[in-house]
């Protein structure tokens, strides 16, 4: 799979042409619209089996074969080159497709209200092929220990049909909003620990989840014990019903990192208990925050390197964000909220606004600015096929267990066509 960045002049002909595929080809990869202009610095999937590289100053096959995964004396043949002849600044080389290695993938779904979009159940059907587990978010954690579920839809028979397997997300939401005082109640009575596993359990086997996700978030930092004796218990309670446990983690840099979203998520803890966890290595820029990238390489990459200290990578599945922001500037602390938006309506704002796509190298995260109607100028950060890629690779370079998408419902297909590309996806059949 080839990755191109739009230039000036550039067409959907002319690219075609360079890769060798048709025009239709990559209007179907990356979902365009007929009639509309590419964007410059926009990032296009071509999809081709393998990719091509033009040879800049300085390179060699040895230096490339690292790059690419690959073996020097594989480059040389495959391009007809000897082992250890110099190569011309320009030259076009072909880079075979990299082993795909296994991976498993989780995607949430954000349910809220009493229905669900139709929209929202068909992104689910079309991302349903590339996931292990369908995360439904969320089992509302009630203080009489019951549960309140989101509306459910026809997600089990989407689950079935891919081979997906379901994961309960139980959540200390009230009033949309984490509450540390129900995690303090839950997290502080044993009977009531006692009932709300057994329901649970109850609710998982008949709706059929084959995990069951703990996401309690905001809990007080003094409550950082009692929610590690809590997973203990259940963990035992959930292996007994014949289900997986799995949490999620606040991104956290080192065991004392202090804060409310932090203190009470122990890494090393839920490492040993959990079967697996999801890292949140997402939200640096967030919509009450000053502008910058949502997941920026370095950050995640720090996050990620602390955890594989207390936990073994086989039990990690890194955080991904399918969205970005569009923030008004200046920005001004507690003002106006960023407003979030997918990578595809990303592109089609730079279009509407006759912006150029720029791309910072350090956060390995695309971006650009414009004005409005009200002369009012705008930033906008988002993910594209680079910034994915940056992130598969780092999957890949750490010996990660998966990826974990929040969420769907945001267009963004070149993710969907990279992870096939990069990844075997293992699946988990659902009941």
């Amino acid at each position: 799979m080839q990755i191109y960045v739009v230039r000036s002049g550039d067409s959907l002909y002319r690219i075609a042409q360079t890769y060798g595929v048709s025009v239709n080809e990559i209007t179907e990869a990356n979902e365009l619209t007929a009639g509309n202009a590419l964007v410059i610095g926009q990032a296009l999937v071509i999809p081709i089996v393998g990719q091509y590289y033009w040879v800049k100053q300085g390179d060699t096959l040895t230096t490339l074969a690292r790059q690419f995964d690959t073996s020097a004396q594989t480059l040389a043949s495959v391009n007809g080159l000897e082992l250890n002849a110099p190569l011309p600044v320009g030259l076009r080389l072909y880079i075979p497709p990299m082993p795909r290695r296994n991976a498993e993938v989780n995607a949430y779904v954000d349910l809220r209200g009493t229905t669900v979009p139709p929209a929202l159940t068909e992104s689910a059907r079309k991302a349903a092929p590339y996931l292990t587990y369908l995360a439904l978010s969320s089992f509302q954690i009630q203080r009489d220990g019951t549960l309140k579920p989101p509306p459910l839809d026809n997600f089990r028979a989407i689950a079935r049909q891919y081979q997906v397997a379901q994961m309960m997300t139980i959540t200390n939401l009230e009033n949309d909003a984490f509450s540390a005082e129900l995690g303090q109640l839950v997290l502080s009575d044993s009977a009531l620990q006692d009932k709300l596993l057994a329901n649970i359990v109850q609710m998982a086997k008949e709706l059929g989840f084959g995990d069951v996700h703990f996401d309690l978030e905001f809990i007080r930092p003094a409550d950082r014990e009692a929610y590690n004796s809590f997973l203990r218990k259940a963990v035992n309670v959930i292996h007994e019903a014949g289900l997986t446990m799995s949490t999620a983690l606040a991104p956290k840099t080192s065991a004392t990192q202090e804060g409310a979203w932090y203190t009470a998520h122990d890494y090393k803890a839920h490492g040993e208990i959990a079967d697996f966890v999801i890292i949140m290595t997402y939200e640096w820029g967030y919509s009450g925050g000053p502008p910058m990238a949502v997941s920026p390489i370095g950050p995640v990459r720090s996050v990620l390197e602390y955890a594989l200290t207390e936990m073994p990578a086989g039990k990690i599945l890194m955080g991904q964000n399918l969205y970005g922001y569009d923030w008004t500037l200046p920005y001004v602390a507690g003002g106006a909220y960023a407003r979030a938006l997918s990578p595809q309506a990303a592109i089609a704002l730079a279009r509407t606004r006759n912006a150029e796509i720029l791309y910072d190298n350090d956060a390995q995260a695309p971006f650009f600015h414009y004005w409005d109607g009200n002369r009012k100028e705008h930033v906008v950060w988002f993910e594209d096929a680079r910034s994915i890629q940056a992130k598969f690779n780092l999957l890949k370079e750490l010996n990660l267990r998966g990826i974990s998408y929040w969420k769907l419902g945001l267009s963004f297909p070149q993710n969907w066509l990279l992870l096939d590309d990069n990844f075997n996806v293992v699946k988990r059949p659902s009941s």
